[in-house]
C-alpha cells in the first residue's frame, strides 16, 4: 500500500464532524498522544517510557516506507513490498529472490543492499519561533516561504553540526508549527530472509485492498556497524500469545501524506486534474509492462516490482478519485468550511488577522492551473523516468546547487541531504537496458499524449523522432549504466557535467530548461500562497477547537490505534481473521492457478502447519500509504503482527476517516512465527524473534 499524492502539505487534520475526531481516528505525534482519550476509552496509559521504547524501537524503511527492530542484534522486520526494491536490486536471472525467497540461515550470508537506508528517530525539537520569525511583516507570500527556507537551511545546518545526526524540519498544522527531527541513519543493512512473492502478495492484483486477505507480506533485514550486526538496546518483543477481535492494538510508522485539511478547491483540483493526470500514467505504463513480461521470463523477472508498484497505485488512487466522486466527500467538506469562515467573519480581528485564506487557495489554483500538466510531466516524479534519467538529474541539479549558499538551494539538495542523494546516484542498481528502453518510450509517449505534439516540451523531447526511435538514440548513447561513469561525473561536480557528452546528461539538460521554471512558478504562484492560507486555516481552527486535534501525516514517525474488529458487508459479517487453512481452501477453489498459486513449499508443508493459526486480521487503527511495514503492538509494546493494507473502504482515509467498515489489514504474528517453523525451516531466526 504505497500512496502518495503531491502538492499537499502538512496540516491540520480534521474529519467529518468538524474538529471532533471519530472513534479510533489519529495518526497521533510520539510527543503528543491522546493520552485522556486512551486512558478514558480504553484505560490505557501511554507513559513516557512506553512512547520513548517504542519511538527508539521504530525505523523508517528509505524515504516511503515503515519497519522496526525486533531484535537486539539489529533484526529489522519490514513488509516483502516494502523491500522488494531491495530484494530485486540483489536478484539476478540465476537467482530471483522475489519469485522464490531467501533465508540466510547464518550472518555469512546476509546479503548487502547497497544504497538503503534505515532512519532511527532519536530526537524532537520545537523550532517553530524561529522559522516563523524569519517572515517579517510587508514580505510577500514567496519572499516570507523563502526566507522561512533560509531559516531552516540554517537550522538544519547546525543540527548537524551540533549532533551530527541528519536534520529533517516538518511542517506540522500547515505551517503553525515546525519541529525538527533529528536521525541516526544505518546505511549497511542486510537481506536476512523473504518468503516467496506468491505467499507473500498471493491473490495479486485480483485481491490486493481487499479481504479476506492470506497474506505473508513480510520480510527481514539487518542493520550493521562497523561491518558487525547493530546491537540495539530498543527493539520490539514478540508477544507469546497473540490478538482477539475488540483487543486494542497500535500501528507505529511513517504514513506519508494525507490531505484532510484540503479545501473544497484542493479537492478540486486534485479530483479534476492530478488524479486524472496519474492514473492515465499509470494505466498506461501498467499496460506496458505486461507486454514487456510476455517477452521472455528474464523481462518478467527484471519488470516485475516496477509492475507491482504501479498495479498498487493504480487501484490506490482509483479509490481516492471514486472517494471525491461521492457528492457527499464535497458537501461534508464545504459544510467544515462555511462554519469555519463563518467563525473567522463573525469578529473583525479574526477576520482583520487571518483574512480569506479558502478565496487565496481557489485564485492560486486558478492561476497555475493552466501550467500543472507541464509542470507534472516535466518536473513530477510520477513522470516515471527510466532510472538513467533519474541519475542524470540528480548530477545535473548537485552540480547546479552545490555552487549556491546552502540556504539558497532547492530544498532536497542543502547539505543535511547530500550524503543520501550520492548514495543514490552511485548506488543505484542493476539497470536494464531493455526495461530503460521501454519506461523511455512509455515516457516520451505520455508527454506527447498529455500536452500534445506541438507542444514545446514535446518538440524539443523528441526532436523529430518517434518516441521508441528518440529513446533509442539516447540509450545508446549513455554511459550512466557504468557505475564508475556515475561516481567520475559526481566527483567531478559542475566542470564534469558541463563538459559531458553523454546523451543521457543532454537530454536531462534539455528538460531542465523547462522544469526549472514551471517548478519556480508554481512554487512562487501556488505552494508559496499555499502554505501561507494552510497556517491561517490552522490558526482559525485551533482558535475554534482547540489543540484535541493531531497534524495531517508528513513522513514521520506516527502512533495510530485501534481495535481487531470485524465488520458488516452485503448483510454478511467479514470476520476479523482469516486462518492459514482458509489459505489453502482459497487456492483449491482457483486450482491454484495464478495469481492464486502457492508455492511449492507451501504445499509440501501443508501437513506440517497448524490450518488453525491466524494468518491475517483487520483492524480500526488508522493508516495511509507509508505505513507500510509498521509494527502491530498490544499494550505491552509486543508484536502481534505487522500492518501491509487497507481494505478497499480504508482509500478514502487519504481524504476522510471512517470505521463503519474501513479497516487496515495486518498480518497475524502467529502466522509469521508458524511458517518461519514449518515452511522455511528458519530456526535461527525463530530463535532470535522468540527465543525458543
Amino acid at each position: 500500500m504505497r500512496i502518495r499524492c503531491l502538492l499537499m502539505l502538512s496540516a491540520i487534520m480534521i474529519s467529518t464532524s468538524a474538529a471532533i475526531t471519530v472513534g479510533d481516528e489519529g495518526m497521533w505525534l510520539p510527543n503528543r498522544l491522546p493520552e485522556e482519550h486512551l486512558k478514558k476509552t480504553y484505560g490505557f496509559d501511554a507513559d513516557q517510557a512506553w512512547v520513548d521504547h517504542i519511538r527508539k524501537s521504530c525505523l523508517r524503511f528509505g524515504r516511503g516506507g515503515s519497519a522496526s527492530f525486533v531484535s537486539p542484534d539489529g533484526l529489522i522486520m519490514t513488509n516483502h513490498h516494502v523491500g522488494s526494491s531491495a530484494i530485486a536490486k540483489l536478484s539476478d536471472s540465476e537467482h530471483d529472490y522475489l519469485k522464490d525467497g531467501y533465508y540466510a540461515a547464518t550472518r555469512d550470508a546476509e546479503l548487502k543492499c547497497e544504497g538503503m537506508e534505515l532512519f532511527s528517530l532519536v530526537e524532537i525539537r520545537d523550532v517553530t519561533e524561529k522559522i516563523h520569525g524569519a517572515s517579517k511583516p510587508g514580505m510577500s507570500t514567496a519572499e516570507s516561504a523563502a526566507a522561512r527556507d533560509a531559516a531552516k537551511s540554517e537550522i538544519e545546518k547546525s543540527a548537524k553540526d551540533e549532533t551530527d545526526l541528519h536534520p529533517e524540519i516538518v511542517t506540522l498544522y500547515g505551517g503553525r508549527q515546525y519541529h525538527l527531527y533529528l536521525y541516526k541513519i544505518y546505511t549497511d543493512v542486510r537481506f536476512v530472509f523473504a518468503p516467496e512473492q506468491g505467499i507473500a502478495f498471493f491473490g495479486g492484483d485480483i485481491s490486493n485492498f481487499g479481504y479476506p486477505r492470506f497474506n505473508l507480506d513480510v520480510a527481514f533485514f539487518r542493520a550493521y556497524e562497523d561491518d558487525k550486526p547493530a546491537k540495539t538496546d530498543s527493539y520490539l518483543k514478540w508477544c507469546d500469545g497473540g490478538v482477539s477481535e475488540n483487543d486494542l492494538v497500535f500501528v507505529v510508522g511513517h504514513p506519508y501524506r494525507t490531505q484532510r485539511i484540503n479545501t473544497a478547491a484542493h479537492l478540486g483540483l486534485l479530483r479534476d486534474v492530478e488524479l486524472p493526470m496519474i492514473l492515465a500514467a499509470y494505466n498506461q505504463l501498467e499496460v506496458e509492462l505486461f507486454q514487456f513480461q510476455d517477452e521472455s521470463e528474464e523481462h518478467r523477472r527484471i519488470a516485475t516490482d516496477m509492475l507491482h508498484g504501479v498495479q498498487n497505485g493504480r487501484k490506490a488512487f482509483k479509490g481516492i478519485l471514486e472517494g471525491l466522486l461521492d457528492a457527499n466527500t464535497m458537501k461534508q467538506k464545504l459544510a467544515i468550511e462555511n462554519e469555519l469562515k463563518a467563525f473567522v467573519n463573525e469578529d473583525p480581528t479574526r477576520k482583520s488577522e487571518w483574512g480569506d485564506p479558502w478565496k487565496d487557495i481557489h485564485d492560486a489554483i486558478r492561476k497555475t492551473e493552466e501550467v500543472f500538466p507541464a509542470y507534472y510531466l516535466a518536473e513530477n516524479r510520477r513522470m516515471r523516468m527510466p532510472t538513467q534519467f533519474r541519475v542524470a538529474k540528480l548530477l545535473i541539479r548537485m552540480a547546479e546547487e552545490l555552487d549556491k549558499p546552502d540556504a539558497e538551494r532547492l530544498s532536497e539538495y542543502r547539505d543535511a541531504n547530500l550524503e543520501s542523494i550520492k548514495r543514490s546516484i552511485i548506488a543505484t542498481g542493476p539497470i536494464y537496458p531493455d526495461l530503460e528502453q521501454m519506461v523511455l518510450t512509455d515516457a516520451l509517449t505520455r508527454m506527447a499524449r498529455m500536452l500534445g505534439g506541438d507542444h514545446a516540451i514535446v518538440r524539443a523531447a523528441l526532436n523529430g523522432q518517434r518516441p521508441a526511435e528518440r529513446a533509442a538514440t539516447i540509450l545508446r548513447g549513455t554511459k550512466l549504466t557504468d557505475q564508475s561513469e556515475r561516481e567520475r561525473l559526481l566527483e567531478g561536480g559542475k566542470d564534469a557535467v558541463a563538459n559531458s557528452k553523454d546523451s543521457m546528461i543532454l537530454f536531462a539538460k534539455l528538460l531542465e530548461g523547462y522544469a526549472r521554471p514551471l517548478r519556480k512558478q508554481i512554487e512562487d504562484e501556488w505552494e508559496s500562497v499555499e502554505a501561507d492560507a494552510y497556517t491561517r486555516i490552522a490558526k482559525a481552527m485551533y482558535a475554534k477547537y482547540g489543540e484535541s486535534v493531531y497534524p495531517d501525516a508528513t513522513g514521520t514517525l506516527r502512533f495510530s490505534f485501534g481495535t481487531v474488529k470485524s465488520y458488516e458487508e452485503q448483510n454478511k459479517t467479514v470476520p476479523h481473521t482469516t486462518t492459514i487453512g482458509g489459505g489453502f481452501e482459497l487456492a483449491r477453489e482457483h486450482k491454484n492457478a495464478d495469481p492464486f498459486t502457492l508455492p511449492e513449499s507451501w504445499l509440501k508443508a501443508e501437513k506440517k502447519l497448524n490450518a488453525t493459526v491466524p494468518f491475517n486480521y483487520v483492524s480500526t487503527c488508522d493508516i495511509i500509504g507509508g505505513n507500510s511495514g509498521s509494527p502491530t503492538i498490544n499494550r505491552n509494546g509486543e508484536i502481534v503482527g505487522i500492518i501491509f493494507d487497507g481494505n478497499i473502504q480504508a482509500l478514502i482515509w487519504d481524504i476522510q476517516f471512517t470505521q463503519e467498515q474501513a479497516r487496515g489489514v495486518h498480518v497475524d504474528s502467529r502466522a509469521i512465527i508458524e511458517s518461519l517453523k514449518n515452511v522455511y525451516g528458519a530456526d535461527a531466526m525463530v530463535k532470535e524473534l522468540i527465543g525458543n
